[in-house]
């Protein structure tokens, strides 16, 4: 592992992609098949395959834990080192030390032993066994960077500036193969590993659609409420309403369907009249792109009553009764054993068409052709979406591929802030990669009356400058331990409440996250109001009448 660490500290080190891709080209092109498989999973973030479902189990308590017992230090060093590095890896790795009761006869840690160690960690009630496990990986780290590393793979967070395509495009450098080739076949495998393999081995026409394996969602590019869209300049675009649901990816093959949310998780058992009324629906083989809503009688249901269905292991007939769901299908990824995001979308729907007989809870997504001379016409059909109870409108190209995972002019969403609110930071965090070193994640308030209720929390909007600024203050006003939120987070700092911010956001919604019994969806920090004091920020009564105005004008609540 101390190769991989060295790589992946030369990778972190370049800012351009076609170094880092030539760094870890290099590299792959060195290793045994064994290690090869294993690295080049690990470079992409994850312990496991895509297709494997397993996981570590291993949380950032059970790791300080055992490294604690392995390296000796108490939690003050630990503090210390995390402020000063951001991420547990590399605050970790300033504090390996030889352990005092060395075994005798020490693994060697290479990528493909780490694999095997994981494949032992993985599974359920057996958390003793789990971290026995990794005490023995903690202690074959004597090298601070491969122990930093080993850290980040468990947390998947590398942090070296590596997305996946990067470490597909190493992978075709590596062994010569063509890039569109190891795209397609990681799409089709879902194992960076596995596509490393066969591209050392020339087989990568070999790899088959693999059903059960999540592939990465295309996204959608924000664009603003306007009164013109040059963004639609000299293409030919469909519209669709961006539904204000859960996204998931349906996988049906032999009549049995799973679930894959944005995070590619398997989450059928939480939407099982989805899953079983899938097969029926479709007279083949299928990887759908959808969105799950709550639906009652043709009308879309405030996304409040879907918050009732996230995350349940099971669900009991009252609940189906109560929040009615259907999925409602605009995209195809692939047909029986035909990986299909190479073709346009406006094929991809007419197979789909062909491919899905809707019923109550199975729905083909409408769209409508937007040609240039009517884009004036876009702003009535937002209008008409958010009447309808939808967050606004998708567009996408009529030519375009589906590129999972990234976000580009392909695809435009056109959402609407709902308001803003004048707000007091009440609560700080340290932030982590490129914010590491300063205080970027801030929790605020409003007023209802004396007190300060928190309803939301922001990490973007503000420039590095002003970041930088207000950490020194920050610092300077923190509150004591005692002071500390009821609801606040293990490394949140209380401050004085005197920061106000003007936040802007889409959505609120009932929740019991926040002391305000609401939540803001996708804050954004507009600016800092220098002019504005504590006292006067917005109430408690302010949001309620956002909140009602809202559910007035559709009831979009989220």
């Amino acid at each position: 592992m101390e190769r991989f660490a060295r790589t992946a500290d030369a990778i972190a080190a370049r800012a351009g992609k076609l170094e880092k891709i030539a760094i870890l080209a290099g590299y792959l092109g060195t290793l045994d098949d064994a290690d090869l498989v294993a690295a080049a999973r690990f470079f992409t973030g994850n312990p496991f395959a895509a297709r494997d479902r397993r996981t570590l189990s291993l949380g950032g308590r059970a790791i300080v834990k055992v490294a604690q017992r392995v390296w000796e230090f108490d939690d003050g060093a630990l503090s210390a080192a995390y402020r000063a590095a951001g991420d547990l890896g590399a605050a970790l790795a300033t504090l390996v030390r030889a352990p005092r009761d060395a075994m005798l006869f020490a693994d060697r840690l290479t990528p493909a032993l780490l694999d095997g160690f994981f494949g032992d960690i993985g599974g359920k009630n057996a958390s003793k066994r789990r971290e026995a496990i990794f005490e023995r990986i903690l202690r074959a780290c004597d090298d601070p960077q491969a122990a930093a590393y080993v850290v980040k793979i468990v947390t998947g967070d590398l942090r070296v500036g590596l997305r996946e395509g990067l470490v597909l495009d190493a992978i075709a450098r590596a062994f010569g193969a063509e890039q569109t080739a190891v795209r397609r076949a990681t799409m089709a495998a879902g194992d960076a590993g596995a596509v490393a393999l066969a591209a050392k081995h020339g087989t990568l026409d070999e790899l088959r659609v693999a059903y059960g394996t999540p592939i990465g969602f295309m996204l959608a590019s924000p664009i603003a409420y306007a009164q013109t869209y040059k963004e639609l300049d000299g293409n030919d675009w469909i519209v669709e309403d961006k539904y204000d649901g859960i996204r998931a990816q349906a996988h049906v093959r032999d009549g049995y369907a799973q679930l894959f949310s944005r995070r590619l998780n398997e989450v059928g058992a939480s939407y099982p009249e989805i899953v079983t009324a899938l097969p029926g629906a479709l007279n083949g083989d299928a990887i759908l792109d959808g969105e799950i809503l709550a639906m009652r009688e043709g009308r879309v249901l405030p996304f409040r009553y879907l918050q009732a269905r996230l995350q349940r292991k099971t669900v009991d007939e009252e609940l189906l009764h109560d929040v009615p769901l259907a999925y409602v299908v605009f995209d195809l990824l692939a047909l029986g054993d035909e990986l299909l995001i190479d073709e346009t979308l406006m094929r991809r729907r007419e197979r789909l068409a062909d491919l899905l007989t809707p019923n109550g809870q199975i729905l083909l997504a409408p769209f409508e052709r937007v040609e240039e001379a009517i884009a004036a016409g876009v702003n009535a059909r937002f209008d008409a979406a958010r009447g309808s109870g939808h967050e606004g409108l998708v567009l996408k190209r009529s030519d375009s591929p589906y590129a999972p995972g990234r976000r580009g002019k392909w695809w435009l969403k056109l959402k609407r802030e709902l308001a803003t609110l004048d707000v007091v930071v009440v609560a700080v965090e340290w932030g982590h990669g490129k914010r590491a070193g300063v205080l970027s994640d801030y929790t605020f308030a409003v007023r209802d009356g004396p007190r300060l209720l928190t309803i939301g929390k922001a990490y973007s909007g503000l420039t590095d400058a002003e970041i930088a600024t207000l950490t020194p203050w920050f610092l300077e006003h923190r509150l004591p331990p005692e002071r500390r939120r009821e609801k606040g987070r293990a490394h949140e700092i209380p401050v004085e409440p005197s920061i106000v911010l003007e936040v802007a956001f889409d959505i609120v919604a009932r929740s019991d996250l926040h002391e305000s019994g609401f939540a803001l969806r996708f804050p954004r920090i507009v600016r800092i109001r220098d002019d504005k004091p504590p006292e006067e920020i917005d109430t408690l009564a302010r949001v309620k009448e956002i909140y009602e105005a809202m559910l007035d004008r559709g009831g979009l609540s989220s």
